[in-house]
């Protein structure tokens, strides 16, 4: 059934509902910390910023350690610290109400790419540019456990809900792109067949039964933990999938792109929500607030736009998907501090 004419201009004049300027490079990562007051940005400036969700304006300075631009942050489960991985190949924890460095950790010998934390907090997996994972103790800073991927670079890595496998996506000529490794012993688990190009993105649903990548093909594929098999392929996008989001509540996918937009997915259905939301360069990535309602992204212009996401999926009918599904906050958070993007 075709939507009527007004929703369909509707679709076409979506704005943002802030623009966040103060970067004066890409933004390659967002996320929202607690209280749904901030969010968090990191960029190839170098630098961290927080920012008032309200007034669009950064709060307090620049957030600073090394002239390395940052490529990735994650947010810990408790919201109390955020690590970073930067081109200097050095992981950074930072203390989110200090804002700053409190441990520094060495081992990679390339810039580090990506960064997730486990369930508990007490592991961080990040990879590198060399197609190395490593898997760091946080309390200690040490690392525990080195996974050589095989991998020509490791653009994604990201923990299964259980922590029992580590996920990894990125380059490699031999059609090699996606991987999955045993956590505690890194053993290879299973090399998934589908994506035709380089994995940028990955994102695990919050009962583990669905992974998600997105890649250099245009595509953005779910596949089946039990079987290892591709269950389904979304397409929209026009260039390289650079990020990818699941809302809280499950319900909904955000996925970013070099086309320059942003796209919101039915995961029930795997049609899209809309028409995409337009930016004036690449999107690395996004990020869902905790209650589903809005949307940030992160572009290669220097600046992070947050979108009024509940006014879009109620236009489009479809606004059963802001409703919880009776997934816990604990079942769901691992989706979404694992926000993905890469450099």
């Amino acid at each position: 059934m075709s939507l009527p004419a007004a929703v369909i201009e509707e679709f076409r004049s979506i704005r943002p509902y802030h623009k966040f300027e103060g970067h004066t490079r890409s933004v390659y990562g967002v996320v929202h910390l607690p209280g749904e007051q901030r969010m968090m940005t990191c960029s190839h400036d170098g630098s961290l910023r927080v920012w008032n969700l309200q007034t669009g304006k950064q709060t307090g300075n620049d957030w600073r350690d090394g002239e390395s631009g940052v490529n990735t942050i994650a947010l810990s489960l408790d919201g109390k610290k955020v690590i970073s991985g930067s081109g200097d190949a050095v992981v950074r924890l930072w203390d989110v109400d200090m804002g700053k460095v409190i441990a520094k950790w060495t081992g990679h010998n390339s810039g580090v790419v990506h960064i997730c934390w486990n369930r508990d907090g007490r592991w961080v997996v990040s990879g590198d540019d060399e197609g190395t994972a490593r898997v760091w103790d946080v309390e200690s800073g040490k690392t525990v456990l080195v996974i050589e991927t095989g991998l020509t670079q490791v653009w994604a890595v990201i923990y299964s809900p259980d922590t029992t496998m580590i996920a990894t996506g990125g380059h490699k000529r031999e059609e090699e792109y996606l991987k999955i490794w045993d956590a505690n012993t890194g053993e290879l688990v299973a090399n998934l067949k589908g994506d035709t190009g380089t994995v940028y993105c990955l994102a695990w649903t919050a009962d583990g039964k669905t992974l998600i990548s997105g890649s250099e093909d245009h595509s953005i594929r779910t596949w089946n933990t039990t079987t290892w098999q591709q269950i389904a392929v979304l397409t929209g996008h026009t260039d390289e999938v650079y990020g990818i989001a699941i809302s809280l509540n499950g319900r909904i996918l955000a996925s970013t792109s070099r086309d320059s937009t942003a796209r919101l997915w039915n995961l029930e259905t795997g049609q899209p929500i809309g028409s995409p939301l337009q930016h004036t360069g690449a999107v690395e990535c996004p990020s869902f607030s905790r209650d589903g309602k809005q949307l940030a992204t992160g572009c290669s212009d220097s600046n992070a736009y947050t979108w009024d996401i509940s006014t879009i999926v109620e236009a489009a009918g479809l606004s059963e998907l802001l409703n919880p599904n009776g997934k816990s906050l604990l079942d769901v958070c691992d989706a979404f501090i694992n926000a993905i993007h890469p450099v």
